[in-house]
């Protein structure tokens, strides 16, 4: 399948260009990849570049960084035979079409960086035009087939194991001497209010203040200034520089409470554990062979991403943490969860099948079948939405101009009806 195959790797936040670049890195021999970064709000900085493609086949000026308008060059330039959209799902939508709907274009394939379940329809929808979609456990492939189903989304689904997972066998490190610190795997999206990403630094203060001699490392993805995936509200190094938290917080902090960026592989290298409310990076210290802790303080529900880890007997509460107790997961949660085992992982058999298909002439065209309402000025929508000051398209502004009101209407008819539904009966679900 491989000899003188061409993946062009199309990413745009950080996380989506480590899980890209991860992926391409694990091709078998005789593949050439190329990795371009869409300009876009979520763009990383160099530094996010440099951390993302650590432990890839990809250097950093290797890498392009493309306007949408330069894709078309770009696809001349490479000729893929496939083409992995490693973008947010909205995003995947709009560079979709572009890429040709020949049967000699190149296969089209599309995922995630991290944990998807609960699977949301809508992550369907966005992708409904791309060839193979490829999902990393059992569970996942399970749930988004019967998404695709319900939906009439005709797709083709590939188990993977996480690219950035550790090939080795799992092993407890637990005697490894020169290992000391506890780290805090930082999410953007959870929890999301202030109070609570305060008390969670409480406790990590707390963590710090028994055990003086090891540093309790709170690792962000991005620093003041820079872009992740998903917007975050409240920075953690800026909460612990904020006066008004250090008075929550005791007045004085333990100084081997650290807040640092860079590679999670790297801070891995030197940890005793992690800890986190939701993050793929449990699935990182878990590959390799560390224990951990899922804080389940602020609940076990799908808004915190963390319903996944139902089973696994990794989670426990704020004592747990400022204790360091920090748990293995359960063997047989391990086998449906991301550690199925990489002799079955099948999306090297699907995408050879769609190879062959393509290089027959029956690579089937891949329509748009869902939110169609709108038309041109739609697409024009969802383009600026993704692309915002990068969309410097007439059409673009005016989509804008034209839905930004509409929306908000919307949204307040929606208000309304469930304001109303308990007294008029009226039925709750948005049309």
């Amino acid at each position: 399948m491989s000899a003188g195959r061409r993946l062009l790797v199309i990413a745009d936040s950080d996380s989506y260009v480590k899980w890209g670049a991860g992926f391409a890195s694990r091709l078998p021999e005789g593949w050439r990849t190329d990795l371009a970064v869409l300009q876009t709000p979520v763009l990383p900085s160099a530094r996010q570049l440099r951390a993302a493609l650590a432990g890839s086949t990809f250097a950093p000026d290797t890498v392009a960084t493309l306007r949408l308008e330069e894709l078309e060059e770009r696809l001349v330039a490479v000729r893929p035979d496939v083409v992995l959209l490693a973008l947010r799902g909205p995003l995947v939508r709009v560079v979709a079409p572009l890429l040709g709907s020949g049967a000699d274009r190149a296969v089209l394939v599309s995922g995630f960086p991290g944990l998807t379940i609960p699977a949301a329809p809508k992550a369907i929808v966005y992708r409904e035009q791309v060839d193979l979609i490829v999902l990393h456990s059992r569970r996942e492939v399970r749930e988004f087939r019967a998404n695709a189903a319900s939906l009439g989304v005709s797709v083709e689904f590939g188990l993977a194991t996480l690219p950035f997972l550790s090939d080795e066998a799992l092993t407890d490190v637990a005697a490894d001497d020169s290992r000391s610190d506890l780290v805090f795997a930082a999410q953007a999206k959870v929890p999301a209010d202030r109070e609570d990403r305060v008390r969670l630094l409480g406790w990590l203060a707390d963590a710090a203040r028994r055990r003086p001699s090891r540093r309790v490392v709170v690792k962000v993805r991005a620093r003041r200034g820079e872009a992740q995936t998903h917007a975050e509200a409240f920075d953690y190094a800026e909460l612990l520089a904020d006066p008004e938290v250090r008075r929550e917080l005791g007045g004085t902090l333990p100084p081997n409470l650290v807040v640092e960026d860079g590679p999670m592989s790297a801070h891995l290298a030197s940890a005793v554990g992690l800890v986190t409310v939701s993050s793929t990076a449990v699935l990182e210290a878990v590959a390799a062979g560390l224990p951990a802790l899922l804080v389940d303080e602020f609940g076990v529900e799908p808004k915190l991403i963390n319903t996944v880890f139902e089973g696994s007997g990794l989670f426990g509460g704020a004592d747990a943490l400022a204790g360091w107790v920090l748990r293995h997961p359960n063997a047989g949660w391990l086998v449906d969860n991301y550690f199925h085992g990489g002799e079955h992982d099948d999306w090297e058999a699907q995408l050879s099948a769609l190879l062959d298909r393509r290089a027959a002439g029956a690579l089937a065209p891949r329509e748009r079948a869902h939110n169609l309402t709108g038309g041109a000025l739609r697409r024009a929508f969802e383009r600026k939405r993704m692309l915002g000051e990068h969309d410097r398209t007439f059409t673009g502004a005016a989509a804008m101009a034209v839905a930004i009101p509409a929306r908000w209407v919307v949204r307040r008819v929606r208000r309304m009806r469930r304001l109303l539904a308990p007294v008029s009966g009226a039925a709750t679900a948005d049309a």
